[in-house]
């Protein structure tokens, strides 16, 4: 067996010889390299040049002499590795071969021989359903995608089961899908896909419920039950943006002004910058002006998006709205030079033939 241990870095005043005492570490960690140089499976790698010659069914013997070894690998991770290679790709030869329903059938028989290798197992029930789904076998597909979602709500994948079923359901049956959603939000509420639940259930309700005020309260639900969800800024620009539609201009902005307040965080902390950022900037400031007519605040959230995004393509967006804000607060000078700098900056704007509408020379 190799022995597991952390490994050590010499120092740099270290003598040049070790010292006797150190020989055996040397020899400890030159073993464990031997080890780890061997850790994958000649039996792996023979089932993917068989795979890669078109030799389906001498993929499988290898792929299942692999799964037989597996468990021996030391530590216990690459053990793990290994067996959820040997396992998925058995099922993945037969899929690429088009040996649809075997394939299927290796799928479904991973689970029970995963041990406790959730992702592996959710992995592959996830694979069986779409295959199914493919196959027009619906109600074992669906059997397949729920049990994804249900059984593994934790791994990654049950937010694609969740796609794949709100792609298929909504043409199918919209409100029995909605239902079953909405039936899972209580039981799933502290899981990993409960934010994945959410959107789904915002996304049908506004669509295809024409329920656009249930749509808004379950997506105001994600970033409060779920505040490090990657679907918080993508819930709040969708808010906002329903908010608008429903006559709530004050609610758009709110939801807007707590968007943006993610950039001092995301600045603060290194962390990354919404992909909405700059288009929930341009938003607010049109808002405040033509809903809530509050025309110095707009233009102070127009003159905002250059500098906080000086890559953004809606930089001349911004300069044209501050130009037409600034004319209709009568400061004509200001908004012919917003013009200027735009016909500087971005010669080739689609704004500019507007611009010169304001009568500036």
């Amino acid at each position: 067996m190799c022995p597991v241990g952390p490994r050590k870095l010499r120092s740099t005043s270290a003598p040049a010889c070790p010292p006797v005492g150190a020989v055996a570490a040397l020899v400890a960690a030159a073993t464990l390299a031997a080890c780890t140089a061997s850790a994958t499976l000649p039996e792996l790698k023979t089932a993917e040049h068989r795979a890669d010659a078109g030799d389906v069914d001498g993929a499988v013997a290898a792929y299942r002499a692999a799964q037989a070894r597996c468990g021996t690998l030391r530590p216990a991770r690459r053990a793990r590795a290994a067996c959820s290679d040997a396992l998925l790709g058995e099922a993945e030869v037969l899929e690429h071969a088009a040996r649809t329903q075997p394939a299927i059938q290796t799928y479904l028989a991973i689970p029970a021989r995963a041990g406790d290798d959730a992702a592996t197992a959710a992995t592959a029930v996830y694979r069986a359903g779409v295959l199914l789904l493919h196959d027009r076998q619906v109600t074992q597909a669906w059997t397949a995608l729920w049990r994804a979602v249900t059984d593994y709500p934790d791994e990654p994948i049950a937010g694609d089961a969740l796609r794949t079923l709100l792609s298929d359901g909504r043409r199918r049956d919209p409100r029995g899908l909605a239902d079953q959603f909405a039936r899972l939000l209580t039981p799933l509420a502290e899981t990993e896909v409960a934010d994945n639940l959410l959107w789904s259930l915002a996304d049908l309700s506004e669509h295809e419920l024409d329920n656009p005020a249930a749509a808004r309260a379950l997506y105001d639900r994600i970033p409060a039950d779920h505040p490090t969800s990657g679907l918080r800024d993508d819930a709040r620009w969708h808010a906002a943006r329903i908010s608008r539609l429903l006559h709530d201009p004050a609610g758009a902005v709110a939801r807007l002004r707590a968007l943006l307040a993610t950039r001092e965080v995301a600045f603060g902390t290194g962390s990354y910058f919404s992909v909405w950022l700059d288009d929930a900037q341009l938003e607010l400031g049109k808002l405040l002006r033509d809903d809530l007519h509050d025309l110095p605040a707009a233009a102070a959230a127009f003159r905002q998006l250059p500098k906080d995004y000086p890559a953004s393509i809606l930089r001349d967006d911004a300069l044209y709205e501050l130009a037409v804000t600034l004319e209709q607060l009568h400061d004509h000078p200001g908004a012919c030079a917003a013009l200027a700098r735009l016909a500087r900056d971005f010669a080739d704007s689609k704004y500019l033939p507007r611009g010169r509408e304001l009568g500036c020379e």
